[in-house]
Order: C-alpha cells, then sequence, then structure tokens
C-alpha cells in the first residue's frame, strides 16, 4: 500500500488503489501458499478473483477523471491532501486487506476436505455473479443510447447489485475453506466485514445515493428489485 501511495501521488490520481485492491489480495495469497504447506486451490482461487477484479476496474477507471469518492475525500481535507487520503483511504484499506485476507492465510495449512468442495462451489456462483454483472453494465454503459437510464435486464432485474452480491459469495466460499480448523472457523470476520463494506459501508450505499440523484427512474427500479439478495423482482413473484 506504501508503494500504491507513492504511485498515486507521482500520477495524481487515486484511484490507483482500485487496481491495487484485487492485486494485493492475489499477492497475498501467493507468499501465503510460499510461506506454507500450500493450498493450491485456494491460491488460484483468490488469484483469479483478486486478477480479475484488478482488470476490470483499471479498465473501467483508464483515461477517466478522478474517481467521484476520491475526488470528494480531496475536497474534505484539511492540510496536506496526500497525507489525508494516506490516513483516510490507504492505511484503513491496508488493514482491510490484512483482515480480509485471513481466511486465506489460514486455508494454507489445511489439507482438501468437503468444506473446500462447498467452498469451491459458493466462490463460483459468487465468480459468475460479479463477473457477468460486471459485463452486463460495461456494455449497458456502452451504449449511447442507455445514457442517464437504469439497467434493469440481466442479472441486474433480480438484485441491484449482482456485483456486489458475488463479491461477497466469493468470500464465504473461500472461509468455507479456511473451516477445517477452530481458527480457520474464526476467521469469520473476514466475511463479514466484506458482506457489510459491500452492502451497507462503501458499495451499496455510496452507489445508490449516487444513482438516485443522477437517474430519474432509479427510484421506481429500487422500489420493485431486491436490494442485494438476488429475488424475483416484486409483482412477479
Amino acid at each position: 500500500m506504501a508503494a500504491v501511495f507513492a504511485i498515486s501521488v507521482r500520477r495524481g490520481k487515486y484511484d490507483t488503489i482500485d487496481t491495487a485492491w484485487g492485486l494485493g489480495f492475489a499477492l497475498i495469497a501467493i507468499v501465503s501458499f510460499g510461506l506454507s504447506d500450500g493450498d493450491i486451490l485456494v491460491t488460484a482461487l483468490t488469484v483469479v478473483w483478486g486478477v480479475r477484479l484488478a482488470v476490470h476496474l483499471h479498465v473501467r477507471n483508464h483515461g477517466k477523471p478522478e474517481d467521484r469518492r476520491y475526488a470528494e475525500i480531496l475536497g474534505r481535507a484539511e492540510g496536506d491532501p496526500r497525507l489525508h487520503m494516506l490516513r483516510v483511504v490507504f492505511l484503513p484499506q491496508a488493514v482491510l486487506m490484512w483482515v480480509i485476507s485471513l481466511p486465506v492465510q489460514v486455508a494454507q495449512s489445511g489439507g482438501l476436505t468437503w468444506l473446500d468442495a462447498a467452498g469451491a462451489a459458493l466462490w463460483a456462483v459468487g465468480f459468475a455473479f460479479e463477473t457477468v454483472g460486471d459485463a452486463q453494465l460495461s456494455r449497458f454503459k456502452a451504449d449511447p443510447a442507455n445514457s442517464g437510464k437504469v439497467l434493469d435486464t440481466g442479472l441486474w432485474r433480480y438484485t441491484r447489485h449482482p456485483n456486489y452480491f458475488g463479491d461477497a459469495c466469493v468470500w464465504w466460499g473461500i472461509y468455507l475453506m479456511a473451516c477445517d480448523s477452530w481458527w480457520g472457523a474464526a476467521t469469520i470476520v473476514s466475511p463479514l466485514v466484506m458482506t457489510s463494506l459491500l452492502a451497507r459501508g462503501t458499495g451499496k450505499p455510496l452507489t445508490e445515493r449516487h444513482l438516485g440523484a443522477s437517474r430519474p427512474g432509479y427510484a421506481e427500479y429500487v422500489a420493485r428489485t431486491s436490494g442485494f439478495v438476488p429475488l424475483p423482482p416484486k409483482g412477479t413473484r
């Protein structure tokens, strides 16, 4: 994170941390694998998830102005804005990355069990939701005819945040893979923190606040569509 902060300051843009978020988990998985007996399955799944997320966010942010979240944080800075970003964004994300990655680290010392199969299955469901949801949103935004409109087809018909729901499933799956020991089960803080961030923290609430102010039909979409867990739209059950 110190290196990412230095790069961000040099670039004059702080959205570099979005790309580094996924790559950081991949790096933690690889280092943990190398320093232990090594669980190739949990390592591979974490690396695939992290690299896919990093590539997606890098492509999304490339050539765009500073992300509105970071622009707002910079606008509230008192004193040196660089130190403000370090304290408010980079250091907290470094701590979160370590806490959320605990199951990945602990799972490296265990053997393959039925929990690995269950966790990998849940990971696959989450990865599919996240990947397909992001792809559908990217295609929707790329069409100028959709400017100002609300995406309510595909996975977005059943949940307002298929990518966030998928992200949560990925980390509950990785947690299950660590649960073949009591200390692995104790890392439940990881998926709880990730799910909380996505559903109640910097994910869903911030996104919906922005969309509610910029999309005329968003209130109607919210009224009929599940906020997180995929469900049939209201009125169609």
